[in-house]
């Protein structure tokens, strides 16, 4: 079964794995720092519920199969480029950004299936399932960045 931030026992293994994140902590791979990275989370969840607006990309991964694939199936590319709306903000606190994140995580469990969803910067229109499965595959991805 894919992993879906709308499941809760999704949700708590992330908020689980969150907790263990701290600022020092060293990535794996790529340039943010986890205080960097937890900005990038809570703006990016701002982004999936349409409360922060990105600069839409006509690129192939717009158009099946390929966006089928990278939304569920093909692992995450390492350093892959990212909107620069959802980097260019220096974080607050670590106990804010973490605590927006858990916010942003949970707030998934009270979203209406049938709200209008915005564009994906890269995917364009996607279905509720998808933005659902795509924000767990993408904070899993960062989590991992981490060693968490």
């Amino acid at each position: 079964m894919q992993k879906t931030l709308s499941n809760a026992r999704a949700r708590w293994e992330l908020l689980d794995r969150l907790e263990r994140l701290e600022p020092g902590a060293t990535p794996q791979w790529g340039t943010m720092t986890a205080p960097q990275m937890l900005a990038h989370l809570a703006d990016w969840m701002l982004m999936a519920k349409g409360e922060l607006k990105v600069t839409l990309h006509n690129r192939p991964q717009r158009f099946p199969p390929l966006k089928q694939l990278m939304i569920y199936w093909l692992p995450f590319p390492k350093g892959i480029m990212t909107s620069p709306e959802l980097v260019g903000r220096k974080p607050l606190e670590w106990s804010v950004e973490r605590a927006a994140v858990r916010q942003h995580v949970q707030s998934f469990e009270n979203l209406n299936p049938k709200m209008i969803w915005p564009a994906h910067p890269v995917f364009g229109k996607m279905t509720p399932q998808a933005w659902c499965v795509f924000a767990y595959r993408h904070m899993d991805h960062h989590l991992r960045q981490f060693g968490i």
